[in-house]
């Protein structure tokens, strides 16, 4: 069985094409797959799924 492996907060940033993770920070991320003591970590998918499904750019998400 292949060990889980999680993504961290840079490599979540670079993920989605970010350069720096500190710019997550206006981002509202999907729930952590997993904690570590108080270190997050997503699975590749979770952070895909997300990505293909934020609201783009200007989109309103008040009405929601």
């Amino acid at each position: 069985m292949a060990a889980l492996r999680f993504l961290s907060r840079k490599q979540f940033a670079e993920r989605i094409g970010l350069k720096d993770a500190g710019a997550l920070g206006k981002y509202k991320l999907p729930e952590p797959d997993a904690w570590v003591g108080d270190v997050r970590g997503w699975l590749p998918e979770t952070v895909d799924e997300w990505q293909a499904n934020r609201p783009g750019r200007g989109a309103r998400t008040d009405l929601t």
